[in-house]
């Protein structure tokens, strides 16, 4: 009797224990003995993240992910999803920690669709616990280690407190990937990632071949983004372990908690945030921006400035390769050198100089010079060394030259650095010629045009007093043998009204004997003319045509 209570007790104990330990965990961890069945999920300490399954519109695929635990935020603003390559077919998923120490998602006959994959490091004692920064974290608890984290394996977004790392040793990199479309979540062809070689950049990749950069890190900004805000900016941090793995770090201080950005589909890193009062995500901000942002837009030696109506131009000194498809608009092909750069002549006329471009993002594959040197010194250590075809300065940097094809240059609005292109001297003085022509050509056309207005206001002035004139005088004619007519022949010319004699009627009709016809001279477009013996003062007269009524 004794040994059955006994037993039974025994058993009374290891039924707690084993309620204890499965309902008795906490709430945002997972272990061996207790997976995530679908639909079950479990949500961060504090409420801020939840993890589970999920299926995308339209769709009745299964996967496995992170999103945000606010009711306002749709499931399918999923940040980061474990089985993105090979969804579920149903619902029978679990999401558990294996009994090698691996978390894997299963479904049916524990047939794995994924795996955290942790070869060294990861036992049976080990649980993977969700964190309020939304980092998933897989720990041995024997030694406490961290095994895995989600952090370290992105999907498409780039979270506060999260690492884009890249080891220039071993070659290992942490990068978001692109979704391939917005209702597919497995690889797209576009990545994000660190390139530190020489001088610290962040690319954007499609597939292999770079697509978009920022331009070098200063220590404070990325000199190629211009327009990045200030409140991003001082979130963004770039350090080195000094065992050859660089960081880049984002940390959106006075930014809302539900903030990131996101690498879409087409290949564009965009800063996005929750807006509570709209009830949806807001862009905050896009970072490519215009076609100038696509990496190479102009080729090799050609410069992008998005704010002309052909975007593309070759750097001076130089010309498009192929000038059917430039003048097409296919720019890819790039420019190439007129004149060889004259490193062998030390003077003359054909030594090398630079040519100064302003506001600009300055091309890739920039080098990097350790040591210290003052801005005036650049010019120096490139125009005496023969591989040097164009130099940059910048505070936080230093001396940077370029020895290969110059390739992405874009000129900016604002900002930017200057860059100084390595050309023949005869290839800087073309442009002082033209400026020279351009003046004399400009000055020259000036003067031509006051002259002409001059004139032409001259003429307009004349002709209206012409006019103004003609409506004031009166033409006559006088045919009679007194001292009038002789006055008259001498000025045959246009007088005012007012200096015109007049005559009564009854002076004209005695002088012509009532107009007898024995006075009459002939007859005009006018009337009938007769001759006249009137005696006046002459003097009194200005000499004029007159008029005599018929």
């Amino acid at each position: 009797m004794g040994t059955i209570t006994a037993s039974n007790s025994l058993l009374l104990h290891l039924c707690f224990y084993f309620f204890c330990l499965s309902f008795g965990k906490a709430a945002d961890t997972i272990t061996f003995s207790t997976p995530i069945n679908d639909p079950q999920a479990l949500t961060s300490n504090n409420g801020v993240f939840r993890l589970g399954f999920f299926s995308l519109s339209n769709s009745t695929d299964r996967y496995v992910g992170i999103w945000y635990n606010n009711r306002g935020i749709p499931q399918e603003s999923v940040l980061w999803v474990a089985n993105r390559n090979n969804p579920l077919k149903g619902g029978s998923g679990v999401f558990m920690v294996s009994d090698d120490g691996n978390l894997v998602v299963s479904y049916g006959q524990n047939q794995v669709l994924w795996s955290s994959n942790v070869r060294n490091g990861a036992t049976p004692n080990a649980s993977a616990r969700l964190l309020d920064t939304g980092n998933l974290v897989l720990k041995d608890n024997s030694t406490a280690a961290t095994v895995w984290e989600s952090f370290r394996h992105p999907s498409d977004v780039f979270m506060p407190t999260m690492r884009i790392s890249t080891n220039v040793r071993n070659g290992e990199k942490v990068q978001l990937t692109s979704w391939k479309s917005s209702s597919d979540p497995s690889n797209g062809g576009f990545s994000f990632g660190m390139e530190p070689l020489n001088i610290p950049q962040a690319f954007i990749w499609n597939n292999s071949k770079p697509y978009w950069r920022t331009g070098p890190w200063n220590g404070h900004t990325f000199i190629g983004l211009p327009n990045l805000n200030s409140v991003v900016l001082d979130g963004v941090r770039i350090e080195n372990d000094n065992e050859g793995t660089w960081y880049l770090t984002l940390a959106l201080a006075g930014q809302p908690l539900f903030s990131y950005v996101n690498l879409d589909p087409l290949g564009n890193p965009t800063q996005r945030y929750w807006d509570d009062e709209k009830g949806n995500w807001t862009t905050y901000r896009s970072f490519l921006e215009t076609e100038c942002d696509i990496y190479g837009k102009c080729g090799a030696f050609g410069i992008c400035e998005s704010q002309k109506s052909s975007i593309c131009t070759c750097l001076r000194g130089f010309e498009p390769n192929n000038i059917d498809e430039w003048n097409s608009g296919n720019w890819t092909d790039g420019c190439t050198r007129i004149k060889p750069l004259r490193c062998d002549l030390e003077s003359g006329d054909d030594k090398d100089g630079f040519l100064k471009l302003e506001r600009i993002k300055v091309p890739d594959f920039a080098e990097w010079s350790e040591s210290d040197h003052l801005e005036n010194e650049c010019e120096n250590l490139c125009l005496n060394n023969c591989s040097c075809i164009a130099y940059a300065y910048d505070a936080g940097i230093g001396c940077m030259s370029w020895s290969q094809d110059l390739i992405d240059i874009q000129k900016f609005s604002r900002g930017g650095i200057n860059l100084y292109i390595r050309l023949p001297r005869s290839e800087l003085e073309k442009k002082n010629i033209t400026v020279i022509i351009i003046i004399t050509v400009a000055t020259g056309t000036t003067v031509l045009i006051a002259i002409s207005l001059v004139f032409l206001l001259r003429w307009m002035a004349k002709k209206r007093a012409m006019k103004q004139k003609g409506e004031e005088i009166r033409v006559f004619q006088v045919h009679a043998k007194s001292p009038v007519r002789h006055m008259a022949d001498e000025n045959r010319k246009e007088v005012k009204l007012q200096q015109l004699p007049f005559f009564k009627f009854q002076e004209l009709a005695a002088a012509t004997m009532d107009f007898n016809l024995s006075n009459k001279l002939g007859e005009g477009g006018f009337g009938p003319v007769y001759k006249v013996k009137i005696e006046i003062d002459a003097s009194s007269l200005n000499p004029s045509w007159t008029h005599f009524p018929p």
